[in-house]
């Protein structure tokens, strides 16, 4: 007899930013959850270094902060990577890019009625 597995009961927690980086490295055991978690940090802080508002450098779902920091998790995850330079090279570039990036750099303007 087959047992059913109900799961919907279960809330899936999982941080999406740490989601999304495992799935790039493609990994599915939380074995190196603490260290791709210090990575998503290290990518924040760098594009906050860089004057990325807060409130992008947070962003779960903004695609370009998202890819940003999926660059950076694949770049320097593990010891002998043979891709990192590029893809340092890579999150490198894309942070020269917000840094020129109004919507990501300016508080928007409030609008005068």
């Amino acid at each position: 007899m087959a047992t059913e597995n109900n799961n919907e009961n279960n809330v899936n927690t999982i941080d999406p930013m740490l989601e999304a980086a495992r799935l790039a490295l493609r990994i599915s055991s939380d074995a190196f959850d603490p260290e791709i978690t210090d990575l998503i940090s290290a990518a924040r802080a760098e594009l906050a270094e860089i004057g990325v508002l807060p409130s992008k450098t947070s962003s779960d779902t903004d695609p370009l902060i998202k890819r940003a920091v999926v660059l950076y998790v694949k770049a320097e995850f593990g010891l002998d990577n043979p891709d990192a330079p590029r893809y340092r090279e890579s999150f490198d570039l894309l942070k020269r890019h917000l840094a020129l990036a109004s919507d990501y750099i300016e508080e928007p303007a409030e609008e005068e009625s």
